[in-house]
């Protein structure tokens, strides 16, 4: 007879405004992972089809608890939203704690809340190691459905975690007239994984900036509705062109009806931060 085993989680949305029960971006976070497979871990992220599903396993040194952050499709070293999400639920589960230090393939990462309750979280990203992108202008325009002179500078490699290409457009009705062209995309803005994505902004009329990210999935682009790993790169594009003391509002998910609010900070010292509201909105237990 097979046994079975009882794995309780709970669902999330990261970068949400308010309480709105449909903002932000989904996370189911598996509290008690440890001994699970990676197969395993696979098969419950391609279950569940969430952007990225995390796994919290016991700390087995300075860190608070250990994660491993998978996609439908592959694993993920770092990614914004799930460690915002994971660390809400590590911190409820250890009595409330304000910071927690969350281990990753990317690294340590320390995450912290300044609210009652630990409402908005903080992640402190990786330095940033950035790159120039080879292609064309005119085929990276082309591989999000516009015009060459809707770019406003030149796209970029950036790594605070996981790398992604960054390409700067002049509007924010740019940003959101985009359309991505999956063979362009994998074409062009695959990175060594053989992952591939674009991440796309402007500046808002309000002054807050516009963003969406296009990647490639099972031959299809699919549109994320908020990315903190994004976010934290463009903290590393404002960095590595030396400005410091940046603070940004970004809006992200309103193409796929998931809006969402990122803050971004690069502060005086050049650390990245990214800042974000998590609801929890459900929990129940997992029959595998």
């Amino acid at each position: 007879m097979t046994s079975t085993r009882e794995l309780p989680f709970r669902l999330l949305n990261v970068f949400a405004i308010g309480d709105e029960p449909f903002s932000g971006n989904p996370l189911c976070v598996f509290e008690e992972a440890a001994g699970l497979t990676d197969d395993e871990m696979q098969g419950l992220a391609r279950q569940l089809n969430l952007s990225e599903t995390t796994f919290v396993s016991p700390p087995v040194g300075e860190e608070t608890a250990a994660v491993r952050i998978f996609t439908p499709s592959y694993e993920m070293p770092f990614a914004g939203h799930p460690t915002l999400g994971t660390a809400a639920v590590v911190s409820a589960r250890g009595g409330g704690a304000s910071r927690v230090l969350l281990s990753m393939p990317a690294g340590l990462i320390p995450v912290s809340t300044d609210t009652s309750g630990g409402t908005v979280w903080t992640l402190r990203a990786n330095a940033p190691e950035t790159a120039p992108v080879a292609a064309d202008p005119a085929d990276l325009a082309r591989m999000v459905g516009l015009d060459v002179t809707a770019l406003a500078d030149a796209a970029s490699w950036v790594d605070t975690g996981t790398v992604q290409m960054l390409l700067p457009l002049r509007s924010a009705a740019d940003v959101r007239a985009a359309r991505a062209d999956p063979v362009l995309l994998r074409e062009l803005a695959t990175r060594p994984d053989e992952q591939a994505l674009v991440y796309l902004w402007a500046p808002r009329e309000d002054g807050d900036l516009e963003a969406r990210l296009f990647f490639t999935q099972d031959g299809a682009v699919i549109e994320d509705p908020a990315t903190g790993s994004a976010c934290a790169n463009l903290g590393g594009w404002f960095h590595a062109r030396g400005e410091r003391a940046v603070r940004r509002r970004i809006h992200q998910g309103d193409a796929v009806h998931r809006p969402s609010v990122l803050d971004l900070e690069v502060d005086d010292d050049g650390a990245i931060l990214v800042s974000g509201a998590v609801r929890e909105v459900g929990r129940g237990t997992y029959t595998l």
